[in-house]
């Protein structure tokens, strides 16, 4: 694979196996999701997406703090596994459950967050800081050809198989997760034993919240939960513009399944072609700084746009080059500074950001756009205008956390790590 040495390539293959089964299991379900919560008022399912983020980050934080990564890891995903052949049941019955749909996009909402969220952490703990620069575009190209097949799978099969056979297809690749987590362990106890620290298999720690108090404490993590929150709420505007589109155009929920299943596809080619031309060149050359830039500035000149040509097919361009930029430039950037943070910070803040600031940033912009579509009046191009603004702020949050970033050691220096 690009960019590696041939000590790191069994690594590099188990971590790539890893995030191409966990997105592609994530985009089998993604388009069943969204065709199943356009029948809901968005802002509400987004409320009880943070509810359950609020009610499951202690949770998490004990079991982090409590076992060691060999246990909690494979617990998360046996959890999530456990809940989809839940909810396959559920869909097979014939009880008629009416809010089925509802529950079954928040759960996916929530796993989304959470199984990619303790994927990074655990990535920090097998590459280094200058191994993140150089394999990190890598590990994502296979996450995103994850991102192709799910979608794929789905646009291909819920026709001949019916949503619930879905659901079991997403289960299988989440299994694949777990036997890439027993490969990886080894290796991360390795590299964390020749950076002086040999306690990487004993338990974290600490307490139950301390995630969200290190963010209290940390200039650098409150300028992370900052420039995701601010990042959030320009894609929140324009998926929810997306969403509102769909309803009207697609009153089929099969329909709405393929229509977001061709612009996930849309969205991850377009992931794909960045990573291997542009991620990986500049993380290297440049490191992560020029990646948290273009971003801002990228979507300012599309919501300018859509200010002039308020159409679906504008629309759905800016919200490809939204999540693509998403994916592509900006998380990448964002989590090889993980790679230098201590363990509780990883685990715990990196996790309290990635899920409730996440969802709070979510929650927040569905209720600004109900506000200005339903409150103002705002169509396409008043909902744009209002981007723009985000744009900027969104362009010196990236600019905060980048200095921010410049006091964090080269590499990771942990509490107990011994010298």
């Amino acid at each position: 694979m690009l960019g590696a040495r041939r000590d790191e390539l069994p690594a590099l293959g188990w971590s790539f196996v890893y995030f191409f089964s966990l997105l592609c299991g994530y985009y089998v379900l993604r388009p069943i999701r969204d065709a199943m919560g356009s029948d809901y008022p968005l802002q509400w399912l987004f409320l009880g997406t943070f509810v359950c983020m609020l009610l499951l980050v202690p949770a998490y934080g004990a079991l982090v703090a409590r076992f060691p990564r060999r246990v909690f890891l494979p617990l998360v995903y046996i959890a999530f596994i456990a809940c989809l052949f839940g909810f396959h049941a559920l869909m097979e019955s014939d009880t008629g459950v009416g809010w089925r749909g509802a529950a079954f996009f928040v759960w996916v909402a929530v796993f989304n967050m959470f199984a990619v969220s303790v994927f990074w952490s655990f990535m920090a703990d097998i590459f280094t800081n200058e191994q993140s620069r150089r394999l990190y575009g890598s590990v994502a190209a296979g996450g995103t050809l994850g991102a192709l097949l799910g979608p794929s799978l789905t646009v291909l099969l819920v026709d001949r198989l019916g949503i619930p056979s879905m659901l079991l297809i997403s289960a299988a690749f989440l299994g694949l997760c777990l036997l890439a987590i027993t490969r990886l362990v080894p290796w991360a106890l390795a590299q964390e034993r020749q950076r002086g620290y040999d306690a990487g298999e004993d338990a974290i720690g600490g307490s139950i919240l301390g995630g969200a108090l290190l963010v209290l404490r940390s200039p650098f993590l409150q300028a992370m939960a900052l420039l995701l929150f601010i990042g959030v709420s320009v894609g929140t505007l324009l998926y929810n513009q997306q969403l509102a589109y769909a309803r009207l155009a697609f009153p089929d929920a099969d329909a709405r399944a393929a229509f977001f299943g061709t612009l996930d596809l849309a969205i991850n080619i377009t992931v794909l072609v960045t990573q291997l031309t542009v991620t990986r060149w500049v993380l290297k050359a440049y490191g992560p700084a020029p990646l948290l830039v273009i971003m801002p500035i990228g979507l300012g000149i599309g919501f300018a746009a859509l200010t002039g040509s308020p159409y679906p097919m504008l629309l759905s361009a800016v919200q490809i080059v939204t999540r693509a930029g998403e994916f592509a430039l900006s998380k990448p950037a964002r989590e090889t500074f993980y790679t230098r943070v201590d363990r509780e910070s990883r685990y715990k803040s990196k996790n309290f950001i990635d899920t409730v600031v996440y969802r709070g940033g979510d929650l927040s912009f569905s209720w600004v756009h109900v506000g200005l579509t339903k409150g103002l009046g705002f169509g396409t191009a008043g909902v744009a205008a209002f981007g723009i603004g985000l744009c900027v702020l969104f362009l010196l949050a990236a600019l905060l956390a980048i200095r921010r970033a410049r006091d964090l050691p080269a590499e990771t220096v942990d509490h107990e790590a011994r010298t």
